[in-house]
């Protein structure tokens, strides 16, 4: 462990867009035998939940990545929950990206979900975006986090749906297993569990439940490459392969997932370097013609000039690197 943890690097760097209720996302880079791994659990997720980011983290660093059945994974642009303009904007400057997720169901500090009104126009600016671009088959997908109720999904998703000509899924619309289900017996559109599978004490309940058409696989939540092919395998529903908002030196072990995965029917979340301001690396992993090529990512001086963090951050990164380091050797 000593001399991995020698070689620990702190980044930091505004996002273009509000995102996930963040304004900048940061991390902590690690060297290995095999290259660069990425810890970058949000904070407020505690010592126990980051264990999984940081075994991703050492495997990424340590290991090989599994053998790769494709050398390209297409992959979607992410609309954060903005203007329908800005909404055609992000989906204009995607790289050719034919697939399209967006953010809705957000809440406002009252508590408030966003109005469905609000949903519908950026739809439509999306569905209008690509139709500007000559895709009109495009496809297109709702993210909820959790967010809703099961009355309210089942409420809006029609209209989104109408909205989009045709959703392809709406990925976590509620927050429980049961709700999933519930949603998914009521509506139309297929449903993407995320949370439900990452979050999650047993992710197999979702398929006991037959809560589920998709699901969503995250490398560093989930503990690494390995551990995610094997989930996979288990679970036995399509997969779609998506970020964490890591720099390009962790979105390298979500592309290896996708790479290595039998079969990959949905485009995959792993275009959210577009989202940072900075990247670690002056060839950051960005899409051509809607796709990502497969490749390790390893960071650069000049970049890391440009998204070092201020001493107090750094401090904190390594402590709790420190932290989760001894707690691994523990386990």
């Amino acid at each position: 462990m000593a001399a991995i943890l020698q070689r620990r690097l702190v980044w930091s760097t505004p996002l273009r867009t509000r995102f996930r209720g963040l304004d900048s996302r940061d991390g902590l880079l690690l060297r290995g035998d095999a290259g660069w791994g990425e810890l970058s659990p949000f904070w407020e997720y505690d010592d126990a939940e980051s264990s999984s980011w940081w075994r991703a983290a050492r495997e990424a660093a340590d290991l090989d990545f599994p053998p790769a059945v494709r050398d390209r994974v297409e992959v979607n642009v992410t609309v954060p929950a903005v203007e329908p303009a800005l909404a055609r904007d992000i989906v204009l400057r995607s790289g050719g990206c034919r697939t399209a997720k967006v953010k809705v169901a957000q809440r406002a500090h009252d508590g408030v979900v966003e109005p469905v009104d609000a949903e519908i126009a950026r739809l439509e600016a999306v569905r209008a975006a690509f139709d500007e671009v000559g895709v009109p088959g495009a496809a297109i997908r709702v993210d909820a986090n959790g967010a809703w109720s099961v009355d309210e999904a089942v409420r809006r998703l029609p209209l989104l749906d109408r909205a989009a000509r045709g959703l392809e899924y709406v990925e976590q619309p509620c927050a429980s297993v049961e709700e999933l289900a519930e949603v998914r017996r009521r509506v139309d559109v297929p449903v993407a569990a995320d949370e439900s599978i990452r979050r999650a004490e047993d992710p197999l309940r979702v398929v006991r439940q037959d809560a589920a058409d998709v699901v969503v696989l995250k490398v560093q939540p989930l503990g690494g490459v390995r551990a995610c092919l094997e989930l996979a395998e288990q679970v036995g529903l399509p997969v779609v392969v998506s970020s964490a908002l890591e720099s390009s030196v962790g979105l390298a072990a979500g592309v290896a997932l996708a790479a290595a995965l039998p079969d990959l029917p949905y485009a995959c979340g792993l275009a959210t370097s577009q989202l940072l301001h900075r990247d670690v690396t002056d060839d950051p992993l960005l899409p051509v013609d809607g796709a990502l090529p497969v490749r390790r990512v390893a960071p650069d001086a000049p970049s890391l000039a440009a998204v070092a963090a201020d001493p107090d951050l750094e401090q904190r990164w390594l402590a709790r690197c420190d932290r989760l380091a001894t707690r691994g050797e523990a386990a």
